[in-house]
């Protein structure tokens, strides 16, 4: 009996997502059901509604703070390298690199080890501890940018990118899109290590992230408020500073706020030249909370599965290159899951 058919016996692959027969539980599940094992708290991930959320700590808080404390009728703790055990399963927790909290599920049953590693990435990330490399038999796996095309650069040279433009224009205030949960945070460490040190101003969508990213002594330096208002900052203020906002705000009345301001955005579709372009992006920061071309691979040779997973993105591409490379694998065609969190 091949791997892939003993799995049938406790791994099941449905509608609301991957199932765990022995614990009745699924993984990062579409929809809501009686338990859940989340992988992090992006919105395309960690949705509310559920009986039972089985995830880390900081996970846990990330979707109280989303979704108010009722997001789910209980909750399960699973810091890392603490274990759950029930009829017969182990489950335990490894850092996915992803956003703060995230977490690779490690599930164990029957002799045969499965890794779902939910989003992940391998580059440098001074939030959070990186991607820890857990062997197993059967390897889950995103696929985001599952195609040849995606090599992302160094993650600090695009940062020093930012700061030669704005040399270059001192004058002009610079906002920098980024998504609320793990990316706007990463861009503010890489911009204090990159020597920034006056205030960030950000758009209120940021705020109650930031301050539990702080609170769990992660220090972003000091923060304002970019609203007018109490508290708040006018037009002229912000000339010559650094703002972050969700990318929604670049297409509503809250960026006409913004002094002449150079446009960045932060993401691993920067890459794609059209797409900067559509979004009027001036100063596009090629930096991703996935896993590159190269670092899909490389990542599936370093935790040597006799089976990989493959749940969503440029499934086709990646099956094609494993299965040339003589390793099993399946795309899993799972919807409900963005190409890119929260854009």
């Amino acid at each position: 009996m091949s791997l892939l058919q003993e799995a049938k016996n406790w791994v099941e692959v449905r509608p609301q997502g991957v199932f765990i027969k022995p614990l009745n539980a699924y993984i990062d599940p579409v929809r809501p059901v009686e338990r859940a094992l989340i992988t992090h708290g992006h919105a395309d991930h960690a949705r509310a509604g559920h009986g039972t959320v089985i995830a880390t700590p900081q996970t846990l808080d990330i979707m109280a703070l989303r979704y108010g404390a009722a997001f789910a009728e209980h909750r399960i703790p699973l810091p890392y390298g603490e274990r759950f055990d029930e009829n017969q399963v182990t489950v335990s927790t490894a850092s996915a690199g992803h956003v703060l909290g995230s977490a690779q599920l490690i599930i164990e049953y029957q002799g045969t080890r499965l890794v779902a590693a939910g989003d992940y990435k391998r580059s440098y990330d001074p939030t959070l501890a990186p991607f820890e490399v857990v062997p197993c038999d059967i390897f889950i796996t995103e696929a985001t940018f599952g195609l040849p095309v995606f090599h992302h650069p160094d993650p600090v040279e695009e940062v020093a990118k930012l700061m030669r433009m704005r040399a270059l224009f001192p004058e002009r205030s610079c906002f920098i899109g980024a998504y609320a949960l793990g990316k706007a945070q990463r861009v503010m460490m890489l911009l204090r290590q990159a020597g920034y040190d006056d205030p960030i101003y950000i758009h209120g969508a940021l705020q109650k992230l930031c301050d539990y990213y702080q609170s769990q002594d992660i220090d972003l330096g000091v923060l304002l408020p970019a609203t007018a208002g109490q508290r708040g900052v006018s037009n002229p203020e912000l000339r010559g500073k650094i703002i972050m906002g969700p990318p929604s705000a670049l297409g509503g009345t809250w960026a006409h706020r913004l002094p002449d301001p150079i446009i960045s955005f932060a993401s691993g579709w920067m890459q794609v030249k059209a797409r900067a372009k559509q979004r009027g992006v001036e100063c596009p920061l090629i930096i991703s909370d996935h896993a590159d071309w190269p670092d899909l691979l490389q990542t599936i040779e370093d935790v040597n599965p006799r089976e990989t997973w493959i749940t969503h993105g440029s499934e086709e591409a990646l099956l094609h290159e494993l299965n040339k490379r003589g390793r099993v694998a399946r795309a899993l065609s799972l919807l409900g899951y963005e190409s890119e969190s929260e854009e």
